[in-house]
Order: C-alpha cells, then sequence, then structure tokens
C-alpha cells in the first residue's frame, strides 16, 4: 500500500473541518486517511483511523486511554498514544506526512507526536495557538505552524480559505520532494557571531574534502536541534566550536539547551571534536531585563535585544567541571581543542571581555577533571579561537577520528 498523508484531528469537534481539508487534499492528488484522537464525545464523522486504534498504541492499552475521565489526563495520554502510533507509521513506510488541526489541546496533543518523527518528513498543523510562543509546539522539529485566524468551529468564508491552503500546502510537500543530492557525510557545527569567522574557515575546509556542513545558531535551539539530528543518525559527526548554551544552562541565561546538552553526542559516539567557543559570556535580553544579583558584573551591550556578561573564573572553573562530567559517559575518542588566545572575538586583546586569567581557570580546570578519562584528549594551542590556524587544527583533529572511524589510513 502506498504511504499516505494522516489527517488529525479530534473528530467530536473538529469532524467536518478535517472532512474539508482531507477532501481537497485528495483532489490534488494524495492519499488521505482521517485520524480520531478525539477522547470525548462520540465522533461527528467517521474517521479512516478510528480513535480506538490509536489509543491501542498507549502502553497501558486502548481502554486506559479512553476511561481517563479528567480531560487534561486523557489529552495526555491520547498525545502519547498518538506519537506511538505515527512513528509506527512512519517507521513501516506508510506515512506520507501529518495535517493536523487543533485548538490548544489539540495542537499539543498533535504536535506532541508530529515532534517525534523524523526531519524532513512533512508536518503542518492548524492551530488556534499559532500567533504567540510556538517553541513549545514545533521544539527542535521542522513543523509548520498555520494560523486559523478564526477559531475551527465551523467552515466559513475564513476557515474554508484557511483549511485549502493547508491542505494544497500539504499535497505540495508530499507530491514535490527535495531533489536528490549527492550524498555526502553530514557534520554538525555550532556558531555564534563572535566565533563566526572560526566556523566559516572550518566549513570552507570540511566541504572541500567533501563534507556536508550543518551549521546550528548556540542559541539553545541550535543545541538541541543539532542533538537531535545526531540522535537520529542524520549528522555522522560533530565540531562544537561554540560551547556557550553551557554558560547559559549554569549560570542562568537565557540561550540554555538545557541538562541534556552533549547527551545524544556523546551517546551516538560520533567523532567529536570540542571546543570552548563563547564560553566567556552568559546571554540576557534587554539590559534592564538582567537579574538584579549580576547587577556589577562585566557587560557587553550586543544590540538592544542582547546583553552578554563576562563569566568569572569560578563560573569558567564550574563550566570544565560540568564539561568534564558528560565526558565521562563519552563511547568514543573525543578531541577538546583549546584556543589559549582567547574564546570569542571580544575576548581578545584590547577588547571587552579579554581575561586571560578567567580563561586560564577554564582551561586548567578541564584539563584536571578530564585526567584519567581515556576517551577524552585535551590539547591547548597558543591561537585564538578566529585565528586561521586555529580553525585548521580543529579540522585535523576531526579527520584523525574521522579517519580512525573508517579505519582508513590519513594521507
Amino acid at each position: 500500500m502506498s504511504a499516505s498523508v494522516y489527517a488529525v484531528a479530534t473528530l467530536d469537534t473538529k469532524g467536518a473541518e478535517l472532512a474539508y481539508a482531507a477532501g481537497l487534499c485528495r483532489s490534488a492528488g494524495v492519499r488521505v486517511l482521517t485520524v480520531d484522537i478525539g477522547t470525548g464525545a462520540t465522533p461527528a464523522v467517521a474517521a479512516d483511523i478510528p480513535r480506538e486504534k490509536v489509543a491501542g498504541c498507549h502502553p497501558r492499552g486502548a481502554q486506559y486511554v479512553l476511561d481517563l475521565k479528567d480531560r487534561g489526563e486523557a489529552v495526555a495520554a491520547m498525545g502519547d498514544a498518538l506519537q506511538g502510533f505515527l512513528l509506527q507509521e512512519s517507521y513501516a513506510g506508510r506515512l506520507a506526512g501529518v495535517l493536523g488541526l487543533g485548538g490548544g489541546g489539540g495542537t499539543a496533543l498533535i504536535t506532541q507526536a508530529m515532534r517525534g518523527l523524523p526531519i524532513g518528513l512533512p508536518k503542518l498543523m492548524v492551530s488556534t495557538m499559532a500567533s504567540g510562543n510556538v517553541a513549545p509546539y514545533i521544539g527542535t522539529s521542522d513543523i509548520a505552524l498555520l494560523y486559523s485566524v478564526v477559531d475551527i468551529a465551523g467552515l466559513n468564508a475564513v476557515s474554508t480559505r484557511v483549511l485549502a491552503n493547508a491542505a494544497h500546502a500539504m499535497a505540495g510537500m508530499v507530491l514535490h520532494k527535495a531533489p536528490r543530492a549527492p550524498v555526502k557525510p553530514a557534520l554538525g557545527m555550532t556558531m555564534f557571531g563572535v566565533t563566526t569567522p572560526c566556523v566559516t574557515e572550518v566549513r570552507r575546509l570540511l566541504e572541500e574534502d567533501g563534507f556536508d556542513c550543518l551549521v546550528f545558531h548556540a542559541t539553545g535551539s541550535g543545541g538541541r536541534a543539532m542533538e537531535k539530528l545526531v540522535a537520529s543518525g542524520m549528522i555522522e559527526g560533530v565540531i562544537d566550536v561554540t560551547t556557550t548554551e553551557i554558560a547559559d544552562e549554569v549560570v542562568g541565561g537565557i540561550l540554555s539547551a538545557g541538562p541534556e546538552r552533549l547527551d545524544a553526542i556523546l551517546h551516538q559516539g560520533v567523532p567529536y571534536v570540542l571546543s570552548l567557543g563563547a564560553l566567556d559570556m552568559v546571554n540576557f535580553g534587554a539590559r534592564n531585563t538582567v537579574p538584579a544579583n549580576f547587577a556589577r558584573r562585566n557587560f557587553y551591550i550586543h544590540n538592544p535585544q542582547v546583553t552578554l556578561m563576562r563569566t568569572k573564573p569560578e563560573e569558567n572553573r564550574e563550566f570544565a567541571r560540568w564539561i568534564a562530567a558528560k565526558l565521562q559517559h563519552a563511547r568514543a575518542p573525543v578531541v577538546v581543542v583549546v584556543p589559549e588566545g582567547g574564546v570569542s572575538a571580544i575576548d581578545a586583546p584590547g577588547e571587552a571581555f579579554h581575561d586571560p586569567a578567567a580563561d586560564e581557570a577554564l582551561f586548567s580546570e578541564l584539563e584536571r577533571a578530564t585526567r584519567g578519562n581515556s576517551h577524552v584528549t585535551v590539547k591547548r594551542y597558543p591561537e585564538h579561537i578566529n585565528d586561521v590556524k586555529f580553525a585548521k587544527r580543529l579540522v585535523d583533529k576531526f579527520c584523525h577520528l574521522w579517519a580512525r572511524r573508517l579505519r582508513v589510513p590519513l594521507p
């Protein structure tokens, strides 16, 4: 059986709307199956895939999900069930894309399942929630959100236009695949404005060697997105130039990637070179949003919306211990490459964050804390992180790990 778009909604409240969108998608030449994820009243229209089949993918079974009386608990349980169901259909090759319709509860439920699906599989959510903070719904996935403008409560002059656009967009994504590109090993690397020269040179050198370089902005979501792709097997190696998200996690800045940063990379055991880019700074919003307990610190106004705070020696030592604790779980060799000349564009002689003593606290503590870990090698070099020579060192270390993984001799 050919793959289908699964059109998903709570058919007790959004039956006519889903049927309308599914019909337009079929008319555009796409096979569509409707999926009911309702937990309340009887469906308004029959589904191709009833709620009982979806609920049966919950670890505790369909009856557990459908018997829950509390709406919040029922929605959460159905979200777990839908995630399992769609993953099962994806693995079996039956899923061409997912088109969801929902309000608050439906959006949370459906996007939870969408986030678990592979990058590149079409995912489009028509939602009443799509004009606010959508980060909780998208996470690090490639979900497309379309604001419904009016509530998804009947077919009218506005909703029919929005739903038609959604149906045709989904059909377009399914029918028109991305051109096949030459297969190259994909590498992840992290960048900030203050490490851009380094990453640009690293990327240039590795692209010349035949790698497909994926650069992630180290803003929290960037680090999480990179690690999700590593976990999914889409990234085969990492040069983690800019680990500034760790500073925000430890000190309390706004660009943390969470306590799981590094976990997927180390668990997968991909060739991994780590550096210390932008660990001289913690990121906050506008200057007046910086917590009062940091009032006497050294700040750099990057722009009206971004304030950078210089890290202190003890904070740097804490970053080193945090990294070292993570590296204890490495399943393959890791090389840490240290730029003694400075870790960012503004950590250089004459610049706002130049502080060799604070940097040395980071470097020496990292050496001390990783001593005895046979998987980890720390290499210190005199260059600044944005020195072309330092970029070459990063590439050389990575290529040694890559060759070692493939068991091929280096030239």
